[in-house]
């Protein structure tokens, strides 16, 4: 059984519409917000610091912080500031970031592994309050530590290949799951994950699923039908789609979108799809669909793409209503 309900705020939409949601969210108890982090898009660390300040009762996880655009000595400084600021609420979770974004802001995202491998090595002992000095191939860091002392800030890694996998058991806090991700390929993906050994006590497996819930469950499929076509188009997906079970033909919805025919990329999308790939539908539905997150292994099921205030109340509400 989860926990407690968690959602994402992706950075895309105004932030008085983030306010809105999150002061929603509070009031119905959830207790923790992942804040994205995309280039191009509303700044997290902002966000953060306003969210902590106005709602005591929440935590925030800073997602996923880019060591490809953001230095890990200052990654690190952000996370213990907040800390610093508001102890206990805070987390820190890094990854590679979009290619696409990265690209048009001209950041080399050659090496991605060794980047965060590096930059966990950094993180970890500069939050921990150490003074140590590091080599890297893509960050050096001299034998200096922070001002803030040692800050409690959880760390965790955004994975997905078999090699981000380890690293996340090897040397974070936890992993996240992107969004998209079906129950089959969660649940291989934790099993890489312990491929060599059991990750150390306290470990989150943590997962980002697309979510859409309306009385009217067609209308929550609809809702989702273009998102998943933008996110499944990627070649990346093929096994997921395959552990799935998934029919989807992804060149012609690569090529749809390339040509802007959005139209034609969603319909592209069964419900079946979609049903396979997030949590949607009525009250009822959404409440089974995470229940397959769940039984797949994750700790910390994150609700993604909730679209109004009214939404997130209706989908806290249902999973508040599963636990009682």
């Amino acid at each position: 059984m989860l926990q407690a309900p968690e959602i994402s705020l992706d950075g895309r939409e105004p932030v008085s519409m983030a306010f809105e949601k999150a002061a929603t969210a509070a009031e119905l108890g959830v207790r923790t917000i992942w804040l994205a982090t995309h280039l191009f898009a509303r700044d997290p660390i902002s966000t953060a610091a306003l969210l902590l300040e106005r709602h005591s009762g929440l935590s925030v996880v800073l997602t996923a912080v880019s060591p490809l655009s953001i230095n890990p000595v200052q990654i690190a400084m952000i996370a213990a500031t907040l800390d610093e600021a508001f102890p206990g609420r805070v987390s820190l979770c890094l990854g590679v970031g979009a290619p696409d974004d990265l690209q048009g802001a001209g950041i080399d995202a050659t090496r991605p592994l060794t980047a965060m491998s590096e930059a966990l090595a950094i993180c970890r002992p500069l939050l921990d309050g150490k003074r140590e000095a590091f080599e890297g191939r893509r960050f050096s860091v001299a034998a200096r530590a922070l001002d803030h002392g040692a800050r409690r800030v959880p760390l965790i890694l955004a994975a997905s290949g078999p090699k981000m996998l380890v690293l996340a058991a090897r040397m974070a806090d936890g992993v996240l799951l992107s969004a998209g991700s079906s129950p089959a390929f969660v649940g291989q993906s934790l099993q890489t994950l312990r491929a060599e050994g059991a990750p150390p006590s306290g470990f989150s497996n943590c997962g980002f699923v697309y979510s859409a819930v309306s009385e009217d469950g067609q209308a929550a499929y609809d809702r989702l039908r273009p998102k998943l076509a933008m996110s499944l188009r990627g070649r990346h997906h093929s096994e997921n789609l395959a552990l799935a079970g998934s029919v989807l033909d992804q060149e012609a919805l690569r090529q749809a979108v390339a040509e802007g025919r959005m139209e034609d990329a969603a319909a592209l999308m069964s419900d079946d799809t979609i049903r396979r790939h997030s949590v949607v539908g009525d009250p009822k539905g959404f409440v089974e669909g995470l229940q397959a997150f769940e039984q797949a292994g994750l700790d910390r099921v994150i609700l993604a793409g909730l679209a109004s205030p009214k939404e997130i109340r209706t989908a806290v509400s249902a999973v508040i209503a599963r636990s009682e």
